[in-house]
Parts: structure tokens; C-alpha cells; sequence
């Protein structure tokens, strides 16, 4: 059974398709490539795929399950409270003039305590004899509102790259996302912060349950910054490291999520032949921990060696697929990258 599929997806901005109806499956324990000319959409792919980005159509399964939070219990709750206040609020701002004057024209003396409870008996006499258009209309109008407005929340942030992490997935970037003046080892643990089970009182108490998992936190970080070779750089400010490996750095923060699979979006950019068969071998050592490897990249050499299967784009739209060896013989491939004269 596949790890990782997407079914059609469709990435539209504007006018300008991206990604055009792109459909694979990934297996577990692959390393599989994307590949493709400048401009062919394939980070906007992984975009779509890590929630980035909301596909314009078509679907992306981790584990045969939907990256997606599901309409709860809690969820309606959240909504139908948020449209009642909205509806109350409503009615207070479309009668505000009139409850102004009952509160605080006439009951308000200067230099006098302020009389809140002949207030609320004003608040409460004025709705309890106005017209019903003053009431029921704006509760009913500020109820809609406040009700589609926070279904449009839910409905936008169930599918982000939070709950594609939550599902066991995470990524690195093409440009280099990283917190330059924080240590290697504090982007390390800001990865890990999924897996953190304290609160917020207990953070700001630190209590001794607080100081644990603090200590087990930066245990198992420095765990991950051994296994990309960063470990003597713990303390160094991440943007004070060497180009290579501030490329490791954000692959060790992206394992800190603890993945099912792992997208690397032109890790070896930049990089010198010893630094990309150092990446090679890395990449070789992340799959071998039962972790599924996607990966971006335009250095031919470091695709062919260590990929499994490697897919095509061109213009958005997948033009081949299988083996290595297969993609570089297929026609559409060499027309993509070097030109119909040459096909």
C-alpha cells in the first residue's frame, strides 16, 4: 500500500495553472524524485502536498487517510458560539445610540458612582419594549455572519501544514527557512514542538514536570543534530553556519517533527560534488530509518544515484514516470529539458 498518493491535484493561481491534474503513489521506504525544467510547478506540488498551498482540485492521502481535520463535535460548538456572539453583537452595535442614551445620558451624574444596576435595568427595559426589527433582525443577520465567517476559519485552516505534520508528514524548503539568530539546537527543538504535552500555566510556572520534558526535549534534539553531523555546532547561531550545513540543519529540524515522509525541496542546491555525496549518503541513512524520502532536485547526478522511482513535470503536468534509467530514455523527458531538435 502506497505511503503517499495524490489523486488529480490541481494547483490554480488566477489564470495560471501550476500543477495540472498530477497523480502518483509513493511506497514506504522509497526514495522518490521530482524532477522537471524551471517553472515545471514542482514546489508548488509539494506546496499543495504539505497544505502550503490548498489545492484548486484533486486530493493527497498519507497513509490512506486525508490530511485534514474532520468537522467535531468541538468544532460546530466553536461555531455556533462564535455566531451567537456575533448575533448579540449585532443587536448592541444597531442599537447603539439608544442604549447610550438609557445608560449614560440619563442615568450618569458627574463626579457620581456610576449606577450599573439601574443601567442593566434600563439596557434590559429598552429590548424588552422595542420592535422586534431592532432585535431578532440584527441577532438573526449578525448569527449568519458571525456563523459563515467561522465555519470559512475552520474550513481554510483544516488542511495547513500543522495537520500535514500531525498526519507524519514535514518538509525542508528551496530557499533556506531558518531562524538565523537562534542556536542549531533551538531550530532543532522549535521542530519538536508537536510533541510537547506540557501547558501553558506549567511553561510559565516551570514546574518540575516542565523542567522534564525540557530536558528529554534537548536530549533527543541534540539526538538529531548528531545524526546530520551537527552536533559540535549545537550552540553555534544557526546563520553564523556554512551554507551545506545550514541545508543539514533544516533537514534535522524537519526529522525533529518525526516524520512518515519526508519532503526535501532542492537540498543539494549550492552544494559541491563532496558536499552533494555527503547529502547522498544522509539521505540514504534517513530512509534506512524506515522514513520515506520525496525529494526536488535539478543535480542530475545525486537523482540518479539514490532514487528508486522519479517522476516528471513539464508545464504542471506529469509527462513520465518509473526508474531512473526508464525516465532518461523516455522522449517527452529529453524534449522537456533539451528541446524538440533534439528528441
Amino acid at each position: 500500500m502506497a505511503i503517499l498518493e495524490t489523486h488529480g491535484v490541481t494547483v490554480r493561481f488566477g489564470g495560471l495553472t501550476a500543477v495540472d491534474d498530477v497523480s502518483f503513489a509513493v511506497h514506504p521506504g522509497e526514495i522518490f524524485s521530482v524532477i522537471g525544467p524551471n517553472g515545471a510547478g514542482k514546489t508548488s506540488l509539494f506546496n499543495a502536498i504539505s497544505g502550503v498551498h490548498h489545492a484548486t482540485s484533486g486530493s493527497v492521502r498519507i497513509d490512506n487517510r486525508r490530511p485534514e481535520h474532520a468537522l467535531s463535535i468541538r468544532s460546530i460548538a466553536a461555531m455556533i458560539l462564535v455566531a451567537i456572539a456575533t448575533g448579540f453583537g449585532a443587536i448592541a452595535i444597531f442599537n447603539v445610540v439608544a442604549i447610550w442614551e438609557k445608560v449614560v445620558v440619563q442615568l450618569y451624574v458627574y463626579q457620581q458612582q456610576f449606577p450599573w444596576g439601574r443601567s442593566l435595568r434600563s439596557v434590559f427595559g429598552y429590548f424588552a419594549d422595542t420592535s422586534w426589527l431592532l432585535t431578532l433582525l440584527p441577532f438573526l443577520a449578525g448569527t449568519a455572519i458571525g456563523g459563515l465567517g467561522a465555519f470559512r476559519v475552520w474550513n481554510s485552516s483544516r488542511r495547513n501544514p500543522e495537520v500535514s505534520a500531525h498526519f507524519g508528514l514535514s518538509r525542508t524548503f528551496q530557499n533556506i527557512r531558518l531562524f538565523g539568530e537562534r542556536s542549531a539546537l533551538e531550530n532543532v527543538l522549535i521542530g519538536m514542538h508537536r510533541h510537547t504535552r506540557v501547558g501553558f500555566f506549567s511553561s510559565m510556572l516551570r514546574t518540575p514536570k516542565c523542567l522534564r520534558e525540557e530536558a528529554a526535549l534537548r536530549s533527543k534534539a541534540l539526538e538529531f543534530l548528531g545524526f546530520v553531523g551537527l552536533e559540535s555546532h549545537a550552540l553555534n547561531a544557526a546563520g553564523s553556519l556554512p551554507y551545506g550545513l545550514q541545508r543539514r540543519l533544516e533537514i534535522a529540524r524537519a526529522l525533529a517533527v518525526e516524520p512518515k515522509v519526508l519532503l526535501l525541496d532542492e537540498p543539494a542546491a549550492g552544494m559541491n560534488p563532496t558536499e552533494s555525496a555527503a547529502l547522498m549518503e544522509l539521505i540514504r541513512r534517513i530512509r534506512d530509518q524506515g522514513i520515506t524520502v520525496i525529494l526536488i532536485e535539478h543535480d542530475m547526478k545525486v537523482v540518479m544515484g539514490i532514487s528508486d522511482r522519479v517522476v516528471v513535470l513539464d508545464s504542471g503536468a506529469k509527462i513520465a514516470e518509473g526508474t531512473p534509467t526508464e525516465v532518461t530514455k523516455n522522449p517527452r523527458v529529453i524534449e522537456a529539458y533539451l528541446g524538440a531538435s533534439h528528441s
